[in-house]
């Protein structure tokens, strides 16, 4: 289970085939499931794994299976296919940004070059693959590693691009002026 599209909230940003890209996947999550039947308990393990190259693209999934390097495996795969590429100003994002998913809650402000990633939780892996080097995160609410990397995903397809970020400016200058 990827991030669902209907959660991107730029369609043009997904990446359909990323085997031109060196990517590096990150384990955020392990979680044990207990199941009850007639001999006793069944364990089965989900895992949430992030995958990015570092230069803007960024993909999380959630894999299930009874063994935990097969639910890794599975979540790597499925977090391959759903790739999203977030356009980045010098290490950081154009604009802050305030996303919720379910109880949880994103606040991603960008950062002067030297400052570094501040963020904690499962936001930290998220923003190291995809490339961010500067920016200071919040994370609101629920601290849920599937919801809270779900957020950042969503809030890293919300990000626009540097260009339509100075216009904005300059058009917000402009009405100022006049």
């Amino acid at each position: 289970m990827g991030v669902p599209l209907k959660y991107i909230a730029n369609r043009e940003r997904i990446v359909r085939d990323s085997s031109g890209l060196a990517l590096q996947e990150r384990t955020v999550y392990i979680n044990r499931v207990a199941k009850m039947m007639a001999g006793g308990r069944r364990f089965h393990f989900t895992a949430l794994v992030v995958v990015g190259d570092g230069q803007g693209h960024v993909g999380a999934a959630l894999g299930k299976a009874s063994e935990v390097p097969e639910a890794i495996r599975k979540a790597s795969n499925k977090a391959r296919q759903f790739l999203i590429r977030v356009p980045l100003v010098d290490g950081t994002l154009p604009h802050p940004l305030r996303v919720k998913y379910g109880a949880s809650q994103v606040l991603i402000k960008p950062a002067p070059p030297g400052t570094g990633l501040i963020a904690g939780g499962a936001m930290r892996p998220v923003l190291e693959v995809a490339g961010v080097k500067d920016a200071i995160c919040k994370a609101l609410g629920s601290s849920n590693p599937v919801n809270l990397v779900k957020a950042t995903i969503y809030a890293l397809s919300q990000v626009k691009e540097p260009e339509a970020v100075r216009a904005l400016r300059a058009g917000v200058a402009a009405q100022e002026e006049g």
